[in-house]
């Protein structure tokens, strides 16, 4: 059983599905009539405000980990800000009402749920969730949780601690804003070195950057400092690992680790969320959503056309959704 207040949740709802895999702007179908996501008794059925895309939302729709993804048909989508509709027996955390914002897949590459948040409603585990920052807006909190529970975990991982330098590899896409930010005002890095194009150096200092290394110009492994800690969220780590020094660590969260680097792949997790929300109420990290990167829900499949370009500087939202 599952207690709702007065809160009314239609049978059938709007989502964007593929039922097979393929290049996102190709397969992605608007189905008006697909059902409401029952949930489970440790689950919260969320009213979607916002939902933000990823590079493994497209990676995924072409089938780049079919065999450990749930099949299809999938509505795809990780992260979500909304309202709390309904929760089940067990849930503690949140009532009807609560507003929320988290990233629904626990393991990102292991069987993501069928039903995302590219949809009016969506069902999450109460553990994947935090109540919303007062100061955030729902575009704003949607855009946050995979690429700041990445950022974090790899400053974790990489044993990231006050005084030591860090150099950041993209530091002007989702994931290496918030690095940047992390390991300034929450890890406390004396020293933070990013690298972006020409245009985007200027937001890398806006975000405490203390040096910006624009990648048209120098080869970063070339110059003559190295950093205790490499973040590369770009895919380099055969390049990221000249850059660190002796007895370093390297971080990557895209293709191939060159030893020593290591890859390591998400575990969503809200208590993570919880942990960061004074920082961004007290607006030390703030999330950066890219120029042109709103898009309505009719307009998806033009969002992920944009993100696939690479060129996206922090984040692509859908907002209103419906």
């Amino acid at each position: 059983m599952a207690s709702d207040s007065d809160v009314t949740i239609p049978s059938k709802i709007k989502a964007w599905v593929y039922a097979e895999r393929g290049n996102p702007a190709d397969v992605l179908k608007l189905v008006p009539d697909v059902g409401v996501p029952e949930i489970k008794e440790d689950q919260v059925l969320v009213k979607v405000v916002a939902a933000s895309l990823n590079p493994v939302d497209f990676k995924r729709a072409l089938g780049f980990f079919k065999d450990i993804d749930s099949p299809p048909p999938i509505v795809p989508g990780y992260d979500v800000a909304g309202v709390v509709v309904k929760v089940g027996d067990q849930v503690k955390k949140f009532k009807v009402g609560d507003e929320v914002y988290g990233d629904i897949n626990e393991k990102a590459l292991d069987h993501p749920k069928q039903h995302g948040t590219l949809a009016e409603y969506t069902a999450v585990e109460e553990r994947l969730l935090a109540v919303k920052p007062k100061n955030l807006s729902f575009i704003e909190a949607a855009s946050l949780p995979l690429a700041i529970e990445t950022a974090y975990e790899g400053l974790e991982r990489a044993r990231l601690s006050p005084g030591k330098s860090i150099l950041v590899l993209g530091g002007a896409g989702g994931v290496g804003t918030l690095v940047i930010q992390l390991a300034k005002e929450v890890f406390g890095a004396s020293r933070v070195a990013a690298t972006s194009s020409t245009g985007k150096l200027d937001l890398l200092k806006s975000l405490g950057a203390d040096l910006a290394i624009d990648y048209t110009k120098e080869n970063f492994e070339d110059l003559p400092e190295k950093f205790d800690v490499v973040y590369d969220a770009v895919g380099q780590s055969e390049r990221a690992v000249r850059a660190v020094k002796e007895g370093g660590s390297v971080v990557t969260i895209a293709g191939a680790a060159t030893p020593p680097a290591v890859l390591f792949i998400l575990t969503s997790n809200g208590s993570v969320l919880e942990k960061l929300n004074p920082f961004l109420e007290s607006q030390k990290i703030k999330p950066v959503i890219d120029p042109k990167g709103t898009f309505p829900f009719s307009q998806a499949p033009e969002a992920f056309s944009y993100l696939q370009t690479g060129r996206v500087t922090g984040k692509v939202v859908i907002h209103p959704i419906a």
